[in-house]
């Protein structure tokens, strides 16, 4: 029987869906859950890392760009906690036991480290169905905490609706390059 559930998250629509699953799975079991941001420059929508190549150039550039990047770093950071409280409450409204913690590092490793640490009976994450190429420039999370992790893993695959938005961007980008 499971007890304890790692749930990885982020902030996407994919994560909504990793968790609603989780809650589920906790409710049926009854589990405690620990919902888990790993921060990463990796996820989208985190601060962009500024270019300071130029430095000897512009002298004044590297102390505002950093200035500009931690402010970024710091909202991104608050963001993520936001959406873990968020989450936390909604668990505890619905009578699941839960925690949350965020913490900073490659996702995958923490993922697995957490895992571990906290005896995990299970991790919950998504998938977002990245193959060929995608995959092997950006890696894939999922495959690594599924060949690595001590516990079981429960993977949310991508929902076609998600799937056909991200072809959309892709398109949409090509087609203004082709411009």
């Amino acid at each position: 029987m499971l007890k304890k559930i790692l749930v990885a998250l982020d902030r996407s629509e994919m994560g909504q869906e990793v968790f609603e699953q989780a809650l589920a799975l906790a409710k049926v079991m009854p589990a405690q859950l620990l919902l888990l941001h790993v921060l990463s420059p990796e996820e989208e929508g985190s601060p962009y890392i500024p270019m300071l190549s130029n430095v000897d150039y512009y002298p004044g550039l590297s102390g505002q760009s950093l200035d500009l990047y931690q402010k970024q770093w710091d909202m991104f950071k608050d963001e993520g906690v936001r959406m873990l409280q968020s989450l936390c409450a909604q668990a505890n409204t619905a009578d699941v036991t839960a925690e949350f913690t965020q913490i900073l590092g490659n996702p995958g490793n923490t993922i697995c480290k957490l895992a571990a640490q906290w005896n995990a009976d299970l991790i919950v994450m998504g998938h977002r169905g990245r193959s060929g190429l995608t995959e092997f420039f950006l890696g894939s999370v999922s495959n690594y905490v599924l060949h690595r992790a001590n516990c079981s893993v429960y993977i949310v695959h991508c929902p076609t609706r998600l799937k056909n938005s991200e072809k959309d961007v892709v398109k949409a980008t090509e087609n203004a390059s082709i411009s």
